[in-house]
């Protein structure tokens, strides 16, 4: 009996197959440390601050740019 059969046949039984299976592999991973977690979060945190600092002085400054040659164009 193929997977598709199988689905359609009981799909309580399949329900409960994928959520023990789901969960042996959960057991698998290597979770990170408390320790991990904080220090990679405060590394995404900043930056993140430091390319936002940077797109918005590049904005900016292309902004000015623009001005400027809006001006001595008309």
């Amino acid at each position: 009996m193929n997977t598709q059969a199988q689905k359609r046949a009981n799909p309580l039984v399949w329900l409960l197959r994928y959520v023990k299976e789901a969960r042996e592999e959960l057991r698998k991973v290597a979770w990170p440390s408390r320790q991990e977690t904080t220090k990679y979060s405060v590394l995404v945190i900043v930056l993140c601050v430091i390319l936002a600092a940077f797109f918005g002085g590049l904005d900016w400054l292309l902004n000015k740019g623009l001005a400027w040659l809006i001006v001595i164009t008309s």
